[in-house]
């Protein structure tokens, strides 16, 4: 027999030689063995052991072994073995219909009854382990950070961009401005399994026809083709709807045929990249308007991404402004400011056109007014707030200006730390401790 010392079990029976029989051959299995002689105790015991299956009887005083299989929580619980000697075909089919993971009859048979309990625990093992991998995932890809909440729409969006993140499927991101389109694009890249390779940007509203070409399709022999350095990774269109449409057809021969026709002549290059673009507009309507192919707007929507607006979250808005004046504090090393019930209220009736985008804005203002003592979320709501906010000392004001700069080199190049860091003279190492340092977010600057 395989051997497995990690393995855990709750055992419910209140026959005891049957429950001792069962504890001689688990712990002689490799099991770590935990024995009740009734359900209520098992139930109790339950969050605190958090064991890798249950093996209960089914017929026992009080609370039952169909009880307690409807106590669990399903998807949450580990799963339960039921054994009984009194068992039927109904009963064990019900119970299975029930959530219950097999059904053994008494008397069993030892190396069938190990088999399933092993098979159980593992499958509940992976499940468990795939979550804690999930949740570490989803830290490391700052989704906390744009969706932290807890309303049903926020989570299960954070599901479906972790479901969406392990194909290569395109996927169309929908959102008004501000609710993080590019921070789930990039969590789709890193959580997917071309993590390792390019993200390549592209705002397609920032563009001429003529630049536009040229970004995407590069010069003689595909120099900086911005098709070609996203081999192996994954291309972001942002703002898809404002394609030029001079070059859309080449964009659909190019994601069709997986080669890249440099301009000026040459080889085709061939490539692969995932496709994820986004829009702040119906692009049905642009398809409509005449703006968008409809066939180009097919082979981007494979997947629908929609990202709900702040007006949609406002049970997450004091999460949520909490959380980034707590970050914000860091950042200029001050204490996090309190909440007043008027703070509350104005959070709750202002409509938040910007979004996620916005509340950060006001959650920095008040935390820069609370170093002096002063302002309050009302006030940091003003849009002449900002220009009350002069800086009194010289670490606040070479911080502001840094900011500013850094801000500023960062919408000149697209987004592009390259040539961000090369434009301000810094290393790109220097540039990204600085970026943490300030608090800078480049999702807002782009």
């Amino acid at each position: 027999m395989s051997r497995s010392p990690s393995r855990s079990i709750l055992l419910v029976d209140d026959d005891r030689s049957m429950r001792e029989s069962l504890v001689d051959l688990l712990e002689a299995d490799g099991w770590r063995v935990e024995a009740v002689a009734r359900a209520e105790k098992a139930a109790d015991r339950l969050p605190d052991m958090l064991p890798d299956v249950v093996l209960s009887d089914v017929r026992m005083p009080g609370m039952s072994g169909l009880d307690l299989l409807a106590s669990l929580s399903p998807g949450s619980s580990p799963p339960l073995v039921l054994i009984s000697a009194h068992g039927d075909i109904p009963m064990a089919v019900q119970a299975m219909q029930d959530g219950a993971y097999s059904f053994v009859e008494k008397p069993y048979e030892p190396r069938r009854l190990l088999t399933i309990l092993r098979h159980a625990a593992d499958q509940h093992r992976m499940k468990r382990m795939n979550e804690r991998l999930k949740a570490r995932l989803m830290r490391l890809s700052g989704l906390d950070r744009v969706l932290l909440g807890q309303t049903p729409e926020t989570r299960a969006l954070r599901e479906d961009i972790l479901d969406l993140a392990e194909s290569d499927a395109a996927v169309l991101i929908q959102g008004e401005t501000g609710t993080g389109k590019e921070l789930v694009a990039r969590a789709l890249h890193d959580l997917g399994p071309s993590g390792d390779g390019p993200f390549v940007a592209l705002n397609c509203a920032a563009l001429s026809p003529a630049s536009f070409e040229a970004e995407m399709f590069g010069g003689r022999n595909g120099e900086d083709s911005r098709l070609i350095m996203a081999d192996g990774g994954t291309l972001f269109l942002d703002e898809i709807c404002s394609c030029p449409p001079e070059v859309q057809a080449k964009l659909l021969r190019v994601i069709e045929d997986k080669l890249v026709p440099p301009t000026g002549g040459g080889a085709p290059v061939p490539v692969a990249f995932r496709v994820v673009s986004a829009t702040n507009e119906d692009p049905e309507q642009a398809v409509a308007d005449g703006r968008l192919r409809r066939d180009l707007l097919f082979r981007l929507n494979t997947m629908v991404l929609t990202l709900p607006t702040l007006r949609q979250r406002r049970d997450d808005l004091v999460l949520l402004v909490t959380h980034f004046m707590q970050e914000f504090s860091r950042v200029y090393e001050t204490d996090p400011p309190g909440l007043e019930q008027e703070d509350i209220a104005a959070l709750m009736a202002h409509d938040w056109p910007g979004n996620v985008r916005e509340l950060r804005n006001v959650a920095e203002r008040r935390v820069l007014a609370a170093r002096r003592g002063t302002g309050s979320i009302p006030q940091a709501m003003r849009v002449d707030a900002v220009h009350d906010e002069v800086p009194d000392t010289l670490r606040e004001a070479v911080a502001a200006f840094e900011r500013e700069l850094i801000g500023k080199a960062i919408k000149a190049h697209q987004g592009r730390m390259d040539g961000v860091a090369e434009a301000l003279g810094i290393g790109r190492r220097t540039l990204n401790e600085k970026i943490v340092k300030l608090g800078l977010d480049k999702d807002s600057l782009l």
